[in-house]
């Protein structure tokens, strides 16, 4: 610890804690490829890149044998799984003969709805209503978006939701690395092609090769959300499939190679932890179960309790912290590690570039593991990337509030797609680290709203074919039965996104004076006093003094007692 971190720390002993998916598009050319020319794709590589990345993992499993679930069924065995059979619904019709009331629990679930009523605000949110600033809306695309539901056939918004035969059950659940999920229905002419030359799935072996999802199933569509690897949350990225122990101490397998469900705890098929709304502070008596035992809440205390640091003079001022911090602000030092880079900057204005009447992408951007990203796409725009982020932090009490297809805003103003509520009076608030987003998207010029794009089809409205703003706009929102004055225009947007994974080792976090200085990482954080920040230069010089002179006084007090002890003995 250097002196000034040790006077910091002192100081506030004696002062006081602070207080209070991506689309497919025509025939594209390839432009400013690295190692030079120019070749054509067709559809977009990002897509088919989806799912496992290198061998599968066995969490828990892999390193300890002793770990290993004793599993009271073999599949492989089952009769009902001999086949034939010829697609995704027969086997899920197979799974629900034995697993009887699995279609009852799974299809109330988020990941099959995609809806959700918020309980504090009682916005009614979910994939099928929410705008991004992303690829903007999953509503009226289902036909590629629905990739990643968590279901079969989903070809538009008229989707059956009580047929529990649509069900995916193999897409959380099997474990040969060789299933994929293709689009519900045809794009523009190029896109059929983008699973040409992959092996038919199948279905017999991944269907009598099931287990507990792995960070293998999960990761197919959370690493790979809102158009490519780590695009949208920044924490979460293909490295984590088999993260270094660095990265991430609890997925490694040098670490505790935790599955996802063991924090997202699963009960009746739903699964605990939720963007929409968040537990910033858990204050739950908790009797800190082992992972993966029965618990509420995905959060860091249901595990490490609020007092997770050792008993020393060091621990007992950090477990002071826990009351206003979040666990993630000191161990999550920043973001998008691994050699995946997060975007940051998405520009719609640039998207509809064409060469020799064809769409085309740009690779500006090496990242740390040595690949080419997309700076330029013309369905989509350009975009930008950064890696090793450190993050923004603000005060946070879990409730996220949306900016949705009805919400009138000042045009005048950048938009914040979603915006969350928190102060240093609330109770409930925690300084919280995210990922902020900037985008500059479509919105009705007339009305004052964010729109709904018709990206993906097969027809002359389609964006992504015909790159045509004011016809892809006007179909998607009249499908949608949304008022359109028939004028758009470009604003500024923001999306906030909390940081909850990449978790470093705990020698790897943050030291006091990364934020307990005048230019540290909470100096925008305001609305509270924190040493060494805050403090006049005069009020840091008087604790020094105080600091000093209490040494002085017990030094002096043991050497006096050692003096009168020898004069006794005499």
């Amino acid at each position: 610890m250097s002196g000034k971190t040790l006077l910091l720390f002192v100081l506030s002993v004696f002062l006081g804690s602070f207080l209070p998916i991506a689309p497919l598009f025509a025939v594209s050319v390839a432009a400013d490829i690295p190692s030079g020319g120019e070749k054509v794709e067709l559809g977009i590589s990002e897509y088919t890149d989806i799912g496992n990345r290198g061998k599968v993992d066995n969490p828990v499993t892999e390193l300890d044998k002793d770990k290993q679930r004793k599993f009271t069924t073999d599949h492989t065995r089952l009769k009902e799984l001999q086949g034939p059979f010829n697609s995704g619904p027969e086997v899920t019709r197979a799974c629900l003969g034995c697993h009887n009331t699995a279609g009852h629990q799974f299809i109330k679930n988020k990941h099959w709805t995609w809806k959700y009523t918020h309980p504090v605000t009682g916005q009614k949110l979910g994939k099928s209503v929410l705008i991004n600033n992303f690829c903007t809306n999953a509503r009226g695309n289902e036909g590629m978006c629905a990739q990643c539901h968590a279901g079969y056939n989903m070809k538009d918004s008229n989707f059956d939701f009580s047929n529990e035969e649509n069900i995916d059950c193999l897409v959380c659940h099997e474990s040969t690395g060789t299933y994929y999920k293709t689009p519900p229905t045809r794009g523009n002419k190029a896109c059929s092609v983008m699973f040409e030359g992959k092996q038919p799935i199948d279905w017999v072996n991944v269907a009598q090769h099931v287990r507990l999802p792995a960070r293998s199933n999960c990761g197919t569509c959370h690493f790979f959300g809102g158009g490519g690897d780590n695009v949208k949350h920044g924490d979460l990225s293909s490295v984590l499939f088999h993260p270094p122990r660095d990265v991430d101490v609890h997925m490694s397998e040098d670490g505790e190679n935790f599955a996802c469900i063991i924090c997202h705890v699963g009960e009746g098929h739903e699964w605990s932890g939720s963007r929409y709304n968040m537990i910033a502070k858990d204050e739950k008596e908790h009797a800190r179960p082992r992972p993966g035992m029965e618990r509420e809440t995905a959060t860091c205390e249901s595990c490490h309790g609020d007092k997770p640091h050792p008993l020393s003079v060091k621990g007992l001022k950090l477990n002071d912290h826990v009351d206003r911090v979040a666990c993630e602000s000191c161990h999550i030092p920043s973001f998008a590690r691994g050699g995946v880079a997060t975007k940051i900057d998405w520009d719609w204005t640039t998207a509809g570039r064409l060469r020799n009447g064809e769409g085309y992408r740009e690779e500006g951007y090496q990242q740390g593991n040595g690949e080419w990203r997309h700076t330029y796409k013309s369905i989509k725009g350009s975009f930008k990337y950064a890696e090793n982020v450190v993050p923004e932090y603000r005060w946070f009490n879990g409730v996220m509030r949306y900016t949705t297809i009805d919400t009138r805003f000042d045009p005048d103003k950048p938009v914040n797609i979603n915006y969350f509520s928190g102060d240093p009076q609330d109770k409930n608030s925690r300084i919280w680290p995210f990922k902020r987003m900037h985008t500059r998207q479509p919105y009705d010029k007339g009305n004052n709203t964010l729109v709904y794009m018709h990206l993906w089809g097969d027809d002359d409205a389609a964006f992504w074919g015909n790159y045509d703003f004011a016809k892809a706009i006007k179909v998607g929102m009249e499908k949608n039965g949304i008022p359109y004055s028939g004028e758009y225009g470009f604003i500024d947007s923001y999306s906030w996104w909390p940081i909850n994974h990449m978790v470093a080792p705990k020698e790897q976090a943050l030291a006091c004076d990364e934020c307990h200085s005048r230019e540290g990482r909470l100096k925008e954080v305001r609305g509270f006093y924190m040493p060494g920040r805050d403090a006049p230069r005069w009020l840091d010089l008087l604790g020094l003094l105080m600091v000093a002179g209490s040494l002085g006084g017990v030094a002096g007090h043991g050497l006096l007692r050692m003096l009168l002890a020898g004069r006794r003995k005499n």
